[in-house]
């Protein structure tokens, strides 16, 4: 009688994991032109209704062409995860591109991984490296250098917005490292879930908290248009392929390329000019992110 044995799962090689984090970082790559896409193209206070629109055509669209609805537990876990990887998220991240320049954004943006490093370890027991807590530190710093210049202005609401968008965002990063998804679906179908839930939760939000929409002109459709179908549908979908595929320490940092984006974006569209110190906190983040990818008993990417 032959005897039938269990599969082995391969372990990811390094090639693999390196290609699927490339993926994930182009999320945040995206990400990076909101700033510019919501102080040039779309109406000024507005920042429910720009997350609204952001996020339900977005999640619609997914869920046409993912054609799988949530059963069972995931009902409610995916309303969870909507909330604060989209909903929240994304009111607190306007709030805070509408009220603060956007260095003073991106630098607490940048504190990310520290804040993760903390969660994870008060919740989930995993204790980061000390070699991570370094690159978190000198990222967030590398950060403040390329983005902050001259008398800033700090906002209270603009400042608690900021570390707030930021915190719900590392919360909801690790539930969903926690929950995974579901067996047999897929990650346009996961996404699906969270951006429409996040995007139901905006737009009763919106018309309370800021009335009827304005008119929008053709500029402001373009920034919704991109920002809800590159920085959004496929952003997220990459994002969370990133999730469930990497470690959460490592995943952490690479929303830091956001504001490098941010800052090359100021130096081509605008004619903002690039200084030593801002050059130097570029290559300071860039090498703590390449830093945080690897683990350094085996030298491999994690």
């Amino acid at each position: 009688m032959a005897t039938v044995t269990a599969p082995v799962r391969a372990t990811p090689s390094a090639s693999s994991t390196l290609a699927v984090t490339g993926l994930a970082a182009l999320a945040p790559v995206t990400w990076g032109t909101t700033y510019l896409v919501t102080t040039e193209w779309l109406p000024p206070e507005r920042p429910l209704l720009s997350g609204a629109i952001r996020a339900l055509p977005a999640g619609l669209i997914a869920l046409a062409l993912g054609r799988r609805l949530p059963r069972g537990d995931w009902w409610w876990r995916a309303a969870v995860l909507g909330t604060l990887n989209i909903g929240a998220f994304f009111v607190l991240l306007f709030v805070a591109a509408y009220r603060l320049p956007g260095g003073v954004g991106a630098t607490l943006g940048a504190a990310q991984p520290l804040i993760v490093a903390a969660l994870a370890f008060a919740f989930l027991g995993e204790r980061t490296t000390r070699r991570r807590l370094v690159a978190a530190v000198a990222g967030t710093a590398g950060v403040a250098l390329m983005v902050l210049r001259g008398h800033v202005a700090f906002d209270a609401l603009g400042v608690a917005a900021g570390l707030g968008g930021t915190a719900v965002m590392a919360v909801g990063v690790l539930l969903t490292k926690r929950w995974g998804r579901p067996e047999g679906v897929g990650v346009l179908a996961f996404t699906s879930w969270q951006l429409t839930a996040g995007g139901l939760l905006l737009v009763p939000v919106a018309l309370i908290g800021e009335g009827a929409p304005p008119s929008i002109d053709l500029p402001a459709l373009g920034g919704y248009a991109w920002l809800s179908l590159v920085g959004t549908l496929l952003a997220y979908a990459l994002w969370f392929n990133g999730v469930g595929r990497l470690p959460v320490g490592a995943l952490s940092f690479l929303p830091l390329l956001s504001p490098a984006v941010a800052t090359l974006l100021g130096w081509l569209a605008l004619d903002q000019s690039l200084t030593h110190l801002q050059l130097l906190g570029f290559a300071v983040a860039m090498t703590s992110v390449a830093a945080a990818q690897y683990e350094p008993r085996t030298g491999k990417a994690r």
